[in-house]
C-alpha cells in the first residue's frame, strides 16, 4: 500500500516571513541612537538623581579609577580604542599584546601551566601534597625554599617522587635555593622545561630595605639548564605592598632592565639575558583591570626588548600570574573561592604562561589538602570543562580592553621612566621614591575601603558574626621586616572583629526602628550591615522599648526621612532616659535631628564609625 503525495501550489515557496534578505542588519527594527543622544539619556537620570551640575562629557561622571591615573568610563566604541586593533598584531608575534604563544595551525591551544606553590616546613606534608597535585592536574611545581618553609636540605626528600622531565620546578629562596636546586639537577639535559632558579636580589630589596648585589647573577645564568630561567621579577612584593597595575607594571620594567644591565655587563648576549627572565604578576578579583595589565606588560617589555637590541623572537616576556594576596580574606574565607577563580579566569583570558591559585585559607595559615584540591580544580575546570584556553586573547579587539591596555600601558611607562631618572630601581627603593608611590596608591584605595565603594563580601559587606573558621597550622612569615609593607583589603575590618570576638560579650548596637516594617526594613537592613562589618551585633526594636533588653549603651535610629521629621528628635530623648549615652542615625547628616550624636549613610567612612563606637562600647585593643 503506498501513498502519493501531491504539493499544492506555492508549496516549495519560502513564505514571506522566512525569506533571508541579502544584508541583516541586526538593530534594523530600532531608531537609530548615536552618542549624543545617549548622553542625553545618562544626563536626564543623573538628574533626577539629584545630580544638577555635570561635567562635559556627561560619562565623566560616571567613570571609575582602576589604577593610578588610569579611569574607565561606562561606554566605549570605536572611536575610543581608534587604530589599536590593527597595531596590537597577533598571538605570539611582536609587540606580543595577544600573547607570547601562537597556536598551532588547525589545533586548539593547550592551555596554560598549572603551577602550585607549596611551603609547608614538614617534608613529609610536603613531598605527599606535591605527589597528590601532580597526579590530579598540576602541571609544574613552585618551593619556598628556606627559614619557615621547605628546608633547603630536604629539596631532593621532597622531588624524591618527581619526575623532573614532565613536571618543571620553580624556587624562591635566593641563592640557596637556586644552589640546592642546581645540585639536584645536575648535568642533567633531559628536564622539563619551564623550571625556575627563582632569584630576584631586588625583591628582597624591595621587601627587606637591604640592598642587594647583583653581581653573581651572570654566573648562576651561565649554570642555568636550558628551557629554564634564573630570574624571577616578582611584581607581586609591589601588588603586596598597595601598588596599582601601574605602579605594579613600572616596578617590574624597572627590575628587569636592572636585571638586563647586570647581565649584560657581565658578557652575556642581549638575547641570552632575556632568555633569562621570567615576570610573575598578582592576578585580582577586577577582571578586566587584570587582563588588560598582563597584555600591556608584554607590549612594555617587547619595547623594552626593541631599545634593547634584542631580537623579535627573544621579547617575549614570560608571565606566571598569581592570585592576589591583597583581596584574600581571614573572614568568611570561602569567599575566597570565588575571588580566585575570577582571578584565574583573568590570568588565563590575559595570557599568563604559568598560574598560581592561591588556596582559600592562604590568610588564615598553612594550606590543607582540601584547599590545595580546590586550588587546583579551579584552573582544571576553567581550561578542561571551561574550554577558556582553546582561544588566545578572547578580549582582542574589545573596545574597552584594548582602550584600557593602551591607558595601563602609557601610565606604567610613565612611571618606569620616573623610575629610571631616579637612578634605577634599587635607588628608588632606597630613596623612598618607591615606598612613597605606593602609600599613596593604597592611602587612595585605603579611602574607598573605609567606604564601601569598594565592597569586600562577607567583611565589609553581608558579614556572618556566626561563622566557624576553619583551623590551620599558623604559617611562618617569610617576609622580612624594614621593606615595603604588606597590606591586605579586608585587614582594617578584619581588626575590629577580633576585638569584638576578643571582648567578655560581643559588643551590641541596639537598632530602634520607626514606623511599620515596610518603612524601616531598609534602613535598619544597611545598619545591621555595617554594624557587624566591625564584629557588632544589632538586636532591634520598636523605638526605645527593647534597649534595656539589648544591654547596651549605643543606639541607631532606623526609619524613613518622614518618620524623621515627625518623631526621630522625640526618640532620640527616649533612648537617652532609657540609658543610651550615644545615638546614631541612620540617614545622611543634612537631616539634622536634634539629639543625634552621628549618622551611618551609604558613602560614609565606615571604619571611622565603627572604630568610634568600638570606642564607645570599651571594645578597644
Amino acid at each position: 500500500m503506498s501513498a502519493t503525495h501531491t504539493a499544492t501550489p506555492g508549496e516549495d515557496e519560502v513564505p514571506a516571513e522566512h525569506a533571508v534578505p541579502d544584508e541583516l542588519s541586526l538593530a534594523g527594527g530600532f531608531p537609530p541612537v548615536d552618542r549624543d543622544a545617549w548622553r542625553e539619556l545618562v544626563a536626564g537620570v543623573l538628574r533626577k538623581a539629584g545630580r544638577e551640575e555635570l561635567p562635559d562629557p556627561v560619562e565623566d561622571a560616571l567613570r571609575r579609577t582602576v589604577a593610578t591615573g588610569v579611569t574607565v568610563a561606562p561606554l566605549y566604541d570605536a572611536d575610543d580604542a581608534g587604530d589599536l586593533p590593527t597595531a596590537v598584531g597577533v598571538p605570539g608575534r611582536a609587540p606580543f599584546v595577544r600573547g607570547a604563544r601562537a597556536g598551532a595551525p588547525g589545533e586548539a591551544p593547550a592551555g596554560w601551566d598549572v603551577r602550585q606553590r607549596h611551603a609547608h616546613p614538614d617534608v613529609a606534608v610536603t613531598r605527599e601534597a606535591v605527589t597528590a597535585d601532580l597526579e590530579n592536574g598540576v602541571t609544574s611545581l613552585w618551593l619556598v625554599l628556606g627559614e619557615g618553609a621547605v628546608p633547603v636540605e630536604a629539596l631532593g626528600d621532597v622531588l624524591a617522587d618527581v619526575y623532573l622531565d614532565l613536571a618543571p620546578v620553580a624556587v624562591s629562596g635566593g641563592v640557596p635555593a637556586a644552589e640546592a636546586l642546581l645540585a639536584l639537577v645536575g648535568d642533567r639535559t633531559d628536564l622539563a622545561p619551564g623550571g625556575s632558579l627563582g632569584l630576584d636580589p631586588l625583591g628582597v630589596h624591595a621587601a627587606s630595605g637591604e640592598e642587594q648585589d647583583l653581581a653573581g647573577l651572570a654566573d648562576l645564568a651561565g649554570r642555568t639548564p636550558a628551557g629554564w630561567r634564573t630570574v624571577v621579577v616578582d611584581a607581586t612584593v609591589y601588588a603586596d605592598a598597595g601598588a596599582t597595575a601601574v605602579e605594579e607594571l613600572g616596578c617590574s620594567l624597572a627590575a628587569g632592565v636592572a636585571y638586563l644591565r647586570a647581565l649584560t655587563d657581565a658578557g652575556l648576549p642581549v638575547d641570552d639575558a632575556f632568555g633569562r627572565l621570567e615576570f610573575r604578576y598578582s592576578a585580582s578579583a577586577d577582571q578586566f583591570t587584570t587582563i588588560a595589565a598582563l597584555r600591556a606588560a608584554r607590549r612594555l617589555w617587547d619595547r623594552v626588548g626593541e631599545v634593547s637590541g634584542a631580537s623579535p623572537a627573544a621579547r617575549a616576556q614570560r608571565q606566571h600570574a598569581v592570585t592576589s594576596s591583597v583581596m584574600t580574606t581571614r573572614r568568611d574565607p570561602w569567599v575566597n573561592m570565588l575571588r580566585t577563580t575570577v582571578a584565574c579566569f583573568a590570568a588565563g583570558v590575559g595570557g599568563a604562561d604559568a598560574v598560581t591559585v592561591q588556596p582559600f585559607d592562604a590568610a588564615l595559615g598553612l594550606p590543607d589538602a582540601f584547599s590545595r584540591r580546590i586550588a587546583r580544580n579551579t584552573q582544571s575546570l576553567l581550561v578542561e570543562e571551561g574550554s577558556l584556553a582553546r582561544v588566545l586573547d578572547p578580549a582582542g579587539g574589545s573596545w574597552y580592553v584594548e582602550s584600557l591596555t593602551e591607558d595601563l600601558a602609557q601610565a606604567a611607562w610613565a612611571w618606569f621612566t620616573e623610575v629610571e631618572r631616579a637612578g634605577g630601581l634599587a635607588a628608588a627603593l632606597s630613596s623612598g621614591l618607591v615606598r612613597d608611590r605606593l602609600a599613596a596608591a593604597w592611602d587612595t584605595r585605603a579611602r574607598r575601603l573605609a567606604t564601601r565603594a569598594d565592597a569586600i563580601t562577607g567583611v565589609s559587606e553581608f558579614p556572618n558574626l556566626t561563622e566557624r573558621l576553619p583551623e590551620r597550622q599558623p604559617a611562618a612569615d617569610l617576609h622580612p621586616a624594614g621593606g615595603l609593607p604588606r597590606v591586605r583589603a579586608a585587614q582594617e575590618y578584619e581588626e575590629l572583629r577580633d576585638r569584638a570576638d576578643a571582648a567578655p560579650a560581643r559588643p551590641q548596637v541596639y537598632l530602634a526602628t520607626l514606623g511599620p516594617v515596610a518603612r524601616h526594613t531598609a534602613r535598619a537592613t544597611f545598619a545591621g550591615n555595617l554594624f557587624q562589618a566591625g564584629g557588632l551585633a544589632t538586636p532591634a526594636g520598636d523605638g526605645a522599648s527593647g534597649l534595656a533588653d539589648a544591654g547596651t549603651a549605643v543606639a541607631c535610629i532606623c526609619g524613613t526621612d518622614g518618620d524623621y521629621a515627625e518623631s526621630a528628635a522625640a526618640l532620640a530623648a527616649e533612648l537617652r532616659a532609657a540609658g543610651a549615652t550615644s545615638v546614631w542615625l541612620a540617614g545622611k547628616p543634612s537631616l539634622g535631628v536634634d539629639g543625634v550624636d552621628g549618622y551611618v549613610y551609604a558613602g560614609c567612612d565606615a571604619l571611622d564609625v565603627l572604630r568610634t563606637v568600638h570606642e564607645q562600647l570599651g571594645a578597644t585593643a
